[in-house]
């Protein structure tokens, strides 16, 4: 198999799918590729010790993705990219240029009376360049 997608956020749902991707991918012996996708990325500066920092929200998502790996029991090979895009067209955009086997996404707002405002799983769904597997999280 090639590679796998998922999303990556900081919320319980997201990481819930993104431990069924890095399982599935150890199974495998896929290499799983983890996605953050910033709508609008921003920059944060403060100071410290007589120093000015810059922290954005790229370096941000690039620790949280890091973070997780490290607090997983078995770990697949992993990349990451942050990107400047709303999560759905980030997920498929790195599929294709990746050639992806799969997207791992959840099911938030794929039931109910959400599934009528859209979802991140929906429209992968509906517009993946490859199979979508979705992982029930709520």
């Amino acid at each position: 198999m090639q590679q796998i997608v998922v999303g990556f956020i900081e919320t319980e749902t997201a990481q819930q799918a993104a431990r069924e991707a890095a399982a599935l991918a150890i199974r495998l012996g896929a290499p799983l590729h983890l996605v953050t996708a910033l709508d609008d990325p921003g920059v944060e500066i403060f100071n410290a010790f007589g120093e000015e920092f810059v922290i954005g929200d790229v370096e941000r998502g690039e620790r949280g993705i890091h973070n997780f790996m490290v607090g997983l029991d078995e770990r697949p090979e992993y990349t990451l990219a942050v990107l400047d895009a709303k999560p759905a067209d980030a997920l498929i955009a790195e599929a294709e240029r990746l050639e992806a086997s799969l997207i791992v996404v959840g099911n938030v707002r794929m039931q109910g009376p959400g599934r009528i405002l859209g979802s991140v799983g929906s429209k992968v769904l509906h517009h993946a360049p490859c199979n979508v597997l979705i992982v029930k999280t709520v």
